[in-house]
This record gives structure tokens, sequence and C-alpha cells, in this order.
């Protein structure tokens, strides 16, 4: 049983690793930046949530969604004030911007909503499902169901709708894009809208399960090495990354020795590195021109 309890937590865990990394992944298919401020757009979501519900006192459905827009909005003006001046820049440039980002918003949390951790007040909190000696809390039920509501929703958008067809296009080559008449700039900010959006819901969901302040953006790290896992370029394949990661991490923190679970993600990235650098799902090279 405390092996199927391990297990329980580390999809739960898994699943937040998972949807960052969808945000990363989302962001390099259509522009072929690494957005390393990830993490932290996921912290400022979880604060958004914060404010709306805990301090505006709005019911928590409507929080979310006021949340959601939010960093849905915050994404839009990211892209476009900070990150549309550096298209054509060297790679290693917009990853510096981002890192620098990452540390602006860092602060800035910090400034606004202190340093102390804060939670969100769910109406799940406290709520447990026993079955048998497994005890999984509502908390991780709603992140796992969440996970796959939202890749649910996410292929459906990317498989039948034209603004999802119109962002794969993007993805695959913008100038072609571009000359048949797709707005590849508008399609990029919305690029950028869905994976702030994204992150927020990660953020939200991960509130009431651990403690939020402004560090808790370095999760993203762990995040980036679960998408390189599941191959950079693939969006099951960062799903299934944040899994292997989430649940590798559950088991090493109790079978390894002291301070294993903080390496692990960074360990199964090395491995990755040395045996298939493309990541599970191979998607990177297969490009269309």
């Amino acid at each position: 049983m405390e092996v199927l309890q391990l297990l329980i937590s580390g999809i739960s865990l898994g699943c937040v690793y998972g949807l960052i990394a969808l945000g990363f992944v989302i962001i390099y298919k259509a522009t072929e930046m690494v957005n390393f401020a990830q993490g932290d757009i996921m912290m400022l979501g979880a604060y958004a949530a914060i404010t709306y519900i805990n301090i505006a006192g709005m019911p928590f459905f409507w929080g979310v969604l006021a949340a959601v827009a939010t960093m849905a909005v915050f994404g839009i003006v990211v892209e476009r004030v900070a990150l549309r001046r550096m298209i054509g820049e060297p790679p290693f440039a917009v990853l510096m911007i981002t890192v620098g980002l990452g540390f602006i918003f860092r602060a800035a949390a910090g400034a606004i909503w202190g340093n102390e951790p804060r939670t969100i007040a769910s109406p799940l909190t406290g709520g447990v499902l026993r079955l048998d000696d497994v005890t999984i809390g509502y908390e991780n039920l709603a992140v796992m169901a969440g996970t796959a509501v939202l890749c649910s929703g996410l292929y459906l958008f990317f498989r039948f709708s034209r603004l999802g067809i119109a962002m794969q296009a993007t993805s695959q080559n913008q100038l072609a894009a571009y000359y048949v008449g797709i707005p590849v700039t508008r399609i990029v900010s919305i690029v950028w809208a869905l994976s702030a959006a994204i992150a927020a819901i990660a953020g939200i969901l991960v509130a009431p399960v651990s403690l939020i302040d402004p560090s808790v953006g370095f999760v993203g790290i762990k995040a980036f090495a679960a998408a390189i896992v599941g191959g950079f370029g693939s969006l099951p394949g960062a799903i299934v990354g944040g899994l292997i990661v989430g649940i590798a991490e559950q088991f090493a923190g109790l079978y390894g020795p002291a301070g294993s679970a903080d390496i692990t993600a960074y360990a199964l990235l090395l491995v990755m590195l040395f045996v298939r650098p493309e990541g599970l799902f191979a998607t990177l090279q297969r490009k269309k021109v």
C-alpha cells in the first residue's frame, strides 16, 4: 500500500510538472524561444488566484476564472513588451531575457504579496478519499482530474479548431504561415497567452496542496527537465516527462539517501541527454517546409 500511496503522490506532483512543461513546449514550438520564466508565471498565477479568492472574497470558481484570464492577458503583455523585439536575436540572448524576467517576477511578487507562504482557500481543502489503506486528498484528485481535462481540451483545440490549426502551422514554419495569410504575430501573442493561462492553472491546482511563496517558481527548472525527458517538441511528452519526474522524486525521497528527491529531476535529465537526447517523444526535427 505504501508503494501505491507514493505512486498517487508522484502522479499528482508529476501533473504539475507536466502542466508547466506544456507551457515550455507550446512557446518553443511556435517561436523557438525557451521561456525560463515559466515557473515564475505559474507562481504569479497562484498569487492572482489568492488575490481574487482570499483577499477580494470572490467565489472560488469565479476567482479561478479571473486569475486565468488575468494571466492570459499578462502573457500577451510580456510577449509584446519584452519578447517581440527579441525576434531574430541569438537564442542565448532570448534565454537570458527570460531568466531576467524570472528574477523580476519573483522580486515583484515579494514586494506585492510578501515572502510569507500562502495558500488558496479551496472548497476541497481537508477532504480525503480512503481506499483501504490508501488515502487520497481531494486536492490531489483535483490536480489529476484538472490535468486530464486540460490535456483533453488542448488536444481537441489543436486538432479541430481553426485557431489551433493556425498555431500548429505557425510552429511548423512561420514564414510559410505568413504567406498563406495567417497573422503570425497575433498567433504568437495568443501562444504566450495560452502558455501563461496553463501555468496559472498549474499554480492554482498546486496552491491548496503546497504553500505558495515567491521562490516556488523555481519548480520551473524541474518542469524544464521533464520537458527534456519527454521530448521538448512534444505536448504528450511534456505530460509523460512530468509524470516520470514526479513519480521518481517520490520514490527517491523514500528509498534513496537524504536529499536524493531534490536531485532526481536533474539526474533524469542527465541520463536522458546521454541516452536519448531527443527525449522519449522525438518530434523536434519533424518540421514541414
